[in-house]
């Protein structure tokens, strides 16, 4: 039998086996694809007391440093294809959802390279406080040293991007705990920044599961700790970290909003998108499709017709829209919450059997609050068809739940556009977009409890940052 390709630790620069061993699955056939090294309690300090020292001693300018992002951002587009297959093996990504995710990773590895040569303080006028005369103040930008970045998997490129880009370009170094369902696509990102010529020990990658998060919590030398994942860990990261620094992206219950005046020519098919990419594996993919009651009967037919014409199964298919999700336990969960709905009287108007871990993209018409598919985070490709009568119903249902990470609205209406963005505690409000509609140099980021900070380069490498008041009195 030949021999599974291994994805090893990463700690002072060097590729080493970790403490133990376990198999990764293509997400697909449900088969071994890699061989996963999970790194030991004394590899964990190690990784942060090597980055540690390495941040120390780094003389990298900011100039240096955004030359190194910008060439591991072409590294990253030489090894376009072996990343992409990487990610439709472990990640289950479709072709199209694995390219798009590739490219967008370019960008940010881009957008920080010019966040790390024009990171800058303010000039303060003290001049202008009484007697303070010939004095002279500025703010200047420190790093803060070790960030700890724990990230996601479904997207396993560009979330390890947006955490580990912006903290180099800040001048940190980074210890990196990825999803162990998709360890392989950080470790050529890893090898990507290496090879552009970042120095060793800078980055470091450690696989492993809770046990690693809790063993780095444990480490003083980590200042920062940036997190993309589930409400209950995330608080545990933030209540654990103390006085340290942590920035939280923790999930949501998604909404788009179907106003009745809506072009339904333009909403539909980016609906369609939005909600079943990554087999709707993102925390703004639309999870509730919110349609004024005049629309229902409309969207209900025409939305219905182009879900089942979505083309799902093999990522592996150049025409496959919506692939597997991350393993069979989170399809059965998918599929057991369907099953519920319908048996509380909910109506599916696309989907079918679960194959594997492949859940044929669904439609569900005639959800209630009693429904997990309306109170909790999906994370598959299901949409929820929802009717309001009047805009407050719409704000209220929506601001009704505990998150409020990103909302669409697809109106032409100034007044009702602008209600909505004024009255909706989330993070991003899209109009004449859908709650999935990201550009990577947008802030992005959560209220209440989807978390707090923001991703997007520009504000990210100020999140992972001091500002250090400097005055010089003539």
């Amino acid at each position: 039998m030949e021999a599974l390709p291994e994805c090893r630790v990463l700690v002072g620069g060097e590729w080493v086996a970790g403490a133990e061993t376990s198999e990764v699955l293509d997400k697909y056939r449900l088969t071994p694809c890699w061989k996963l090294h999970r790194a030991g309690r004394e590899q964990v300090r190690q990784a942060v007391q090597h980055a540690h020292a390495a941040f120390e001693s780094s003389v990298l300018s900011p100039f240096e440093r955004g030359a190194i992002l910008d060439r591991a951002a072409a590294q990253i587009e030489q090894r376009a294809g072996e990343i992409v297959a990487a990610m439709q093996r472990e990640a289950g990504f479709t072709q199209s959802d694995a390219q798009g995710e590739l490219k967008r990773t370019v960008q940010t590895f881009q957008l920080s390279a010019e966040e790390a040569r024009r990171l800058a303080g303010d000039v303060i006028p003290l001049a202008g406080a009484p007697q303070q005369e010939g004095r002279f103040g500025f703010t200047i930008r420190v790093p803060l040293g070790v960030v700890c970045a724990i990230t996601p998997f479904n997207a396993p490129l560009n979330t390890v991007a947006h955490k580990v880009a912006p903290a180099l370009a800040a001048g940190n170094a980074v210890v990196l705990k990825p999803s162990s369902h998709t360890p392989r696509t950080a470790n050529l990102m890893a090898e990507c920044l290496l090879a552009a010529g970042l120095p060793p020990g800078l980055l470091a990658v450690v696989h492993g599961g809770a046990q690693v998060v809790q063993w780095l919590l444990d480490e003083p030398l980590v200042r920062f700790y940036a997190f993309t994942g589930s409400t209950e860990v995330g608080r545990d990261i933030h209540a654990r970290a103390g006085l340290r620094r942590t920035q939280m992206e923790l999930g949501s219950i998604a909404f788009t909003v179907l106003a009745e005046d809506a072009d339904l020519d333009k909403a539909l098919p980016k609906v369609v998108n939005a909600g079943y990419r990554k087999a709707g594996q993102v925390c703004t993919s639309v999870q509730v499709l919110l349609v004024q009651q005049a629309l229902r009967e409309r969207v209900e037919e025409r939305l219905g017709a182009l879900v089942r014409a979505l083309p799902f199964g093999d990522p592996a298919k150049a025409d496959t829209v919506v692939g597997p999700v991350i393993s069979e336990a989170a399809a059965e969960r998918i599929e057991a919450w369907i099953a519920q709905a319908m048996a509380l009287g909910a109506r599916r108007l696309a989907g079918g059997e679960r194959r594997g871990a492949v859940i044929p993209p669904t439609l569900l018409s005639g959800i209630s609050p009693a429904m997990n598919v309306s109170c909790q985070e999906i994370f598959g490709p299901v949409v929820c068809i929802e009717p309001f009568a009047k805009v407050d119903e719409a704000i209220a249902r929506i601001n009704g739940t505990p998150y409020g990470l990103a909302t669409g609205i697809f109106t032409n209406k100034l007044d009702d556009a602008f209600r909505l963005a004024r009255k909706l505690v989330v993070g991003g409000v899209h109009i004449n977009e859908t709650s999935s509609s990201r550009v990577d140099m947008m802030p992005y980021g959560g209220s209440k409890d989807s978390g707090f900070g923001r991703e997007g380069p520009h504000y990210a490498v100020r999140e992972m940052t001091e500002e250090r008041m400097v005055t010089i009195t003539a």
